[in-house]
């Protein structure tokens, strides 16, 4: 998939997930052109899916987040009218935008921006344009009840156990627990 090939990939979608298996398209199996089992890292196709992965997360029309079950999800910008205008049915954390940097260092840095922050106010007037039933056709692959329910449910899960781990400091082993353990919450 080349670099133009990604982007309208996504426009056409309007969502989708970099990887997992979701009830939206997923770009790692559009590329591999298969289901893809574990990490797509390691799959024969990892460096084609690697390519517009990244060309898809530094398109300004794309907003990068952890829409769809708390996975990497994209956005285009047709959609992001819709999403402002329904936010109120996600979590926050669920629609901050989210920028991987390359430090001076050569590490990897996730830079995140809380929702409304990174809305552009051409896209706030578009949302409030739209009808509640516009907004949610526009949105039907993630709006479905149970997986409102569900995302509603993971996120309070989610929520509480980060406020219980920042009460107290921590040592190195019990904050790798405290990861492991949000990483069970999530699935």
């Amino acid at each position: 998939m080349q670099a133009k090939q990604a982007i309208a990939w996504i426009k056409r979608s309007g969502i989708a997930v970099e990887s997992a298996r979701a009830g939206v398209p997923s770009l790692a199996h559009v590329v591999a052109g298969e289901p893809i089992r574990g990490s797509w890292w390691a799959h024969p196709k990892g460096k084609d899916i690697f390519r517009p992965s990244r060309v898809i997360r530094r398109s300004p029309d794309v907003l990068v987040c952890r829409l769809v079950d708390g996975k990497i999800t994209y956005v285009h910008r047709r959609l992001w009218p819709a999403l402002v205008s329904l936010a109120g049915r996600f979590s926050k954390q669920r629609l901050s935008a989210l920028n991987e940097v390359h430090t001076p260092a050569g590490k990897h840095k996730l830079l995140v921006t809380p929702f409304p922050d990174w809305v552009p106010d051409e896209v706030l007037q578009a949302a409030r344009k739209l009808t509640e039933k516009e907004a949610a056709s526009q949105l039907a692959l993630v709006l479905s009840p149970h997986r409102v329910e569900h995302e509603a449910a993971v996120s309070r899960r989610t929520h509480s156990f980060d406020r219980l781990s920042e009460a107290e400091p921590r040592c190195d082993a019990s904050r790798a627990l405290g990861v492991k353990l949000r990483r069970l919450i999530r699935t």
